[in-house]
């Protein structure tokens, strides 16, 4: 049997530089967002990442995109 991949939502992570610890080395924080359609351009999932991040107090320094796919049995 052969098994197709069925696209499923993506999240968008961002990480943000909140702060520096004791020795001096950078802290992060993560917040995702849920639910990105899987179709969704790269560009436009990094362009909203980066929206976003001008509203939020912190530094963004990263931007990942995970995407979610079912596999089916057929």
């Amino acid at each position: 049997m052969a098994v197709s991949k069925v696209p499923g939502n993506s999240v968008l992570k961002m990480q943000f530089q909140t702060g520096v610890d004791g020795t001096g080395k950078p802290v992060y924080r993560n917040k995702s967002l849920n639910n990105i359609k899987a179709g969704a351009a790269d560009q436009d999932v990094f362009d909203t990442a980066q929206t976003m991040a001008g509203l939020q107090e912190y530094t963004l320094t990263a931007v990942n995109r995970a995407d979610n796919s079912e596999l089916v049995n057929q």
